[in-house]
């Protein structure tokens, strides 16, 4: 059997063209600073990390990461590339702990955990090559012909220019709509009623027949949560995605009471942050990433867990790691999808540093059985857009 051989990182910083910042473009936990600069400065990331898995055999697994990179590259350079050379990628439970026992003084949440994401997913790819089987086969298999999605950008704009993007997305039959609100605590009652003006607005076009879902990216508070959810309770969301910051569970569990389900998860770490959770009753879909919640072996586990709570597993942001959870878990019943698009947040460099990532058609995307690993490979079409450190 092959043993891994070496592992090398990169970090692809963007430098090709951008979409330029929006007013109230979408909340985030940075509003409540006052900020002279973009206040929107970190909710976008124009950088991402590649660490590729190299077997004594030759075969290449392919993992990715889009938190902070510089850092995630210096640890798994420094730190956790050591702790897996010559190991057999087929131990991957046995490497995973080996990874977080050995550096868990410090890298049980963000940067750590994000770095062996990186190298978790890049082991199951090369799994799934030397074995030429896709992914989802080695986790189960096939629970869906084919995964629906809903789609997810609608950033607080004009509601002329929401209302013509929510026209032009119906005509790919999405299974929902997710939009952002662009005010929060410090846009006071005006803010308030532009946000709703907002939300009834895609009610208006894209109709009651299918989820709208909501999100505030840690930009409200308990008390102007409090204040706006009765309030949006008419439009019948699906959920309220991650309403205050991520480390007040109570908080949201205060809220997970209430007339709207809350989501959250995408920025906790590890089964042991989502146990927490789960016991408190702080959400009702879970949406880790598995590129951050420490990868597919862990993003598995949660999965069990939440199935055991019956409660639904919805992985935040699209891309393949993501996408074949979802094709393996049964409570896995819908996916996130960025539509391919210039440059503006950073979700969608995943589209121009890899091929391979399935188009959505009719509303549902496709993984093939005949793909092995993840299916994706480093893509070389747009490297002049692109200034790359190794």
């Amino acid at each position: 059997m092959a043993n891994i051989k070496s592992v090398r990182t990169k970090v692809w910083n963007w430098t090709g063209p951008t979409v330029p910042p929006q007013p109230n473009f979408c909340t985030n936990a940075g509003d409540v600073l006052w900020d002279r600069g973009d206040a929107m400065q970190s909710f976008r990331f124009h950088q991402w990390l590649t660490c590729e898995v190299e077997a004594d055999s030759g075969e290449i697994g392919i993992g990715n990461a889009a938190l902070a990179p510089p850092l995630v590259k210096e640890a798994i350079d420094r730190y956790y590339t050591p702790l897996i050379i010559g190991e057999d990628p087929f131990d991957y439970s046995y490497i995973w702990e080996k990874m977080y026992r050995k550096t868990l003084a410090w890298g049980r949440k963000g940067i750590g955990m994000t770095a062996i994401s990186a190298v978790d997913i890049a082991i199951w790819d090369l799994m799934g090559k030397l074995v030429n089987k896709p992914v989802f086969k080695l986790l189960g298999g096939r629970t869906k012909e084919k995964i629906p999605v809903y789609y997810s950008k609608l950033y607080s704009r004009s509601i002329p220019d929401m209302q013509s993007e929510a026209e032009e997305a119906k005509k790919n039959n999405y299974q929902g709509y997710k939009t952002r609100f662009g005010f929060g605590p410090k846009d006071g009652m005006h803010g308030m009623r532009e946000n709703i003006k907002r939300i009834e607005a895609i009610r208006e076009v894209i109709g009651y027949d299918v989820d709208l879902m909501l999100e505030a990216y840690m930009g409200w508070n308990i008390d102007y949560s409090r204040r706006i959810i009765p309030k949006l309770e008419k439009f019948e969301p699906r959920w309220l995605e991650e309403p205050v910051i991520a480390d007040d569970m109570h908080g949201y569990a205060e809220l997970n009471r209430g007339p709207i389900p809350i989501s959250g998860g995408e920025h906790e770490y590890s089964l042991f942050g989502f146990r927490q959770l789960l016991d408190m009753q702080a959400v009702s879909i879970i949406q880790y990433d598995t590129n951050r919640v420490g990868g597919i072996t862990a993003a598995q586990k949660i999965n069990a867990l939440a199935e055991a709570y019956q409660l639904p597993v919805i992985p935040h942001a699209g891309q393949m790691h993501n996408y074949h959870m979802t094709m393996s878990n049964t409570n896995c019943p819908i996916s996130e999808y960025f539509p391919v698009y210039d440059v503006e947040i950073g979700n969608e460099l995943f589209y121009y540093i890899f091929e391979g990532d399935p188009d959505a058609i009719d509303g549902y995307l496709q993984l093939e059985e005949s793909v092995s690993g993840l299916g994706i490979s480093i893509s070389d079409k747009h490297l002049g857009n692109f200034e790359i450190i190794e």
